[in-house]
């Protein structure tokens, strides 16, 4: 019997440190069972997966594991192959359009931070709040005005193949609100800038250009290239260029500049960068996707237009239109069967309201394969620019030099003449219109550009100064253009290597400026 005593009490020790194990397991059921995962905020159990096979999470965590991806990505340098990975995944969201807005307003956001440090404060935001950015213009007062009243409304549109106003749609325009958009940005225009840098009706106007009724569509008389005025319920108009380039597509080296197409990405990327400049001297511009069939052929009242549709091989909505340079056939501007791209300007007043003065620009070029213009030749051309009125005032000059700078980073090489308001004599700012052959060519500087600056040797101090805080890194210029770029309705607007020779061409503006080779 004592023998036996040690092996019994080992077996009672053992059952008594099994039953404790088998007690400490059900306590842990036990928990498990009566705290809700949900309490978790690291735990995350889906029960079912999208067609994908990707595990579906809430808003929260999509938004993290975007960022987790985001962070990841600024190591591993494959930057576009994780993007395009990621906006596939967004893709494939069973949510609906709405949930894609979403998505893209997060990762516009993710973007903004990224970029500032997570500090939550966009560059964009940050630029305009610099003081640079806040430089008061000079008070106004009543003959600074474009309009004292409001200018009455035309109700009616001309077409390119009538010189009489057509009326045959006047039934379809509708009451509207006594001061639309439009008719606020006409009003707020005045001696020194087309709007204010804080003004809301900017914001109304662009997205009226964006989503307004189409209810007239003709051709815009004159010009080299096809262009279209569209008409609102609301009586205004806008200008529209159509697609005819991809965003990756370089213009040839082979190209003369005046034989370039019109880009209307182009026109939207100069409004973007016109405002970054503090310069606000281009009307408002929005990106818009535009029913062929529905918006121009079945709407139109110009006859020249109308002949020109036809149905591709492809069984697409083409048409050309009548113009100077490709308005043929094989230059058609054909749709996705009937979705076109293009941009929407806001157009100017009337000019039997607001007459404007057309000017010859000292430096334009010479629209020639064989000759040179005089300012190519004598490198003391601006002594006689000096000269001659109005360019012995030193605003006028000032102002021009503006343009130059805005031409450069664009890449736009055609500026022949520019526009001013008559109302305002030679004391104003110049319009910067048409500007739908910058962002061309990306690859090259075309420093020639910068000529009445180098030949002048001067510069408005308030514009070499934001030059200088644009090219430092807490408002790099393409990272505040891309964040405003981001906002239009065809984002991407600019390829990136376009937004990167932005940035190529400020260095070596400001170089030029500074006086350092």
């Amino acid at each position: 019997m004592a023998h036996h005593l040690p092996s019994l009490l080992q077996r009672k020790f053992k059952v008594i440190v099994f039953f404790f194990l088998l007690l400490a397991v059900l306590i842990h059921i036990v928990l498990d069972l009566a705290i809700p995962v949900g309490h978790n905020s690291c735990v995350y159990t889906p029960k079912v997966t999208d067609f994908m096979g990707v595990l579906p999470s809430s808003p929260i965590s999509s938004v993290q594991n975007k960022l987790n991806l985001r962070i990841l990505q600024d190591f591993s340098g494959s930057n576009s192959s994780l993007e395009k990975g990621l906006r596939s995944l967004e893709g494939g969201s069973h949510t609906g359009g709405g949930s894609d807005g979403v998505l893209q307003s997060h990762n516009v956001k993710e973007q903004s931070e990224a970029k500032t440090g997570g500090t939550g404060k966009s560059k964009l935001a940050a630029l305009f709040d610099h003081p640079l950015y806040k430089i008061p213009t000079p008070k106004i007062t009543k003959k600074d005005k474009l309009f004292i009243k409001k200018p009455k409304v035309k109700l009616y549109v001309k077409s390119s193949g009538s010189d009489e106003w057509s009326s045959s749609k006047a039934d379809l325009f509708t009451p509207y609100h006594t001061n639309p958009a439009w008719l606020q940005f006409h009003t707020g225009i005045n001696r020194y800038e087309l709007y204010s840098r804080h003004d809301p009706t900017r914001h109304v106007l662009m997205e009226d250009l964006a989503t307004q009724e189409i209810i007239s569509s003709v051709q815009k008389t004159g010009g080299t290239q096809l262009k279209l005025i569209m008409t609102f319920p609301n009586h205004g108009q806008a200008l529209f260029k159509p697609m005819k380039q991809t965003r990756d597509q370089e213009t040839s080296a082979d190209f003369f500049y005046f034989s370039d197409f019109e880009r209307h990405n182009a026109e939207i990327a100069a409004f973007h960068l016109d405002r970054i400049l503090d310069f606000r001297r281009i009307p408002p511009v929005s990106g818009r996707l535009v029913n062929i069939t529905k918006e121009i052929r079945d709407i139109t009242t110009d006859k020249k237009l109308f002949r020109t549709f036809f149905i591709s091989p492809a069984g697409n909505i083409c048409f050309f239109g009548v113009c100077s340079y490709y308005c043929s056939t094989e230059h058609a501007l054909c749709g996705k069967p009937d979705q076109l791209e293009g941009s929407m300007a806001a157009l100017l007043p009337d000019r039997e309201l607001a007459e404007r003065r057309q000017w010859r620009s000292p430096w334009r070029r010479s629209y020639s394969k064989y000759k040179k213009a005089e300012w190519e030749l004598d490198q003391d051309y601006c002594v006689h620019v000096r000269r001659t009125p109005p360019y012995n005032r030193v605003s006028r000059l000032l102002n021009l030099v503006d343009m130059t700078v805005l031409d450069f980073l664009m890449g736009n090489m055609d500026r022949h003449h520019y526009e001013t308001f008559q109302k305002f004599g030679n004391d104003t700012f110049l319009l910067h219109l048409d500007n739908g052959r910058g962002f061309g060519r990306h690859s090259h500087d075309e420093m020639s550009i910068l000529a009445p600056l180098q030949q002048c040797c001067i510069i408005r101090k308030s514009t070499f100064l934001r030059l200088q805080l644009l090219a430092t890194e807490p408002y790099r210029l393409s990272d505040v253009m891309r964040e405003s770029l981001a906002t239009d309705r065809l984002s991407p607007i600019l390829a990136e290597p376009h937004l990167q020779a932005l940035d190529r061409r400020l260095q070596k503006g400001c170089l030029e400026i500074s006086g350092r080779k």
